[in-house]
């Protein structure tokens, strides 16, 4: 089972900062690309960040690159969003995934964990 635990959420006021982890749970992190999604009341799931399974590729959904930062610590088992200049239109619940791959691309655990509620508002 690739089980993930996010972490990190909160309130914050616009143009904030936050900091998501992602944690493996029972198994080598390492081996798959991971990838941050999000949703938002109302609204369907949708992809936010990935990042190859050596940490050597990312990409962003269109309304995050510039300010949105994915990375990974393969030694510590954990993945990591670091989210700059927060709007509220990011508010959502944050969820981290394995694919079973090492590229982003193909399918998609289904371990969905609790995911992590971010809430940027003033």
């Amino acid at each position: 089972q690739l089980q993930l635990v996010e972490s990190g959420g909160g309130l914050v006021q616009p143009g904030g900062s936050l900091r998501l982890s992602c944690a493996a749970s029972g198994f080598t992190l390492a081996y798959y690309a991971i990838g941050w999604f999000r949703q938002a009341p109302g609204k369907e799931r949708e992809g936010v960040a990935c990042i190859s399974s050596s940490g050597g590729s990312t990409n962003y959904t269109d309304s995050v690159k510039g300010r949105f930062t994915i990375s990974r610590d393969n030694a510590k088992n954990t993945v990591f969003l670091q989210m700059n200049s927060l709007k509220p239109e990011d508010t959502g619940v944050y969820y981290c995934v394995a694919y079973y791959n090492t590229r982003c691309s193909g399918y998609i655990s289904d371990q969905w964990g609790q995911g992590t509620q971010v809430t940027v508002s003033s």
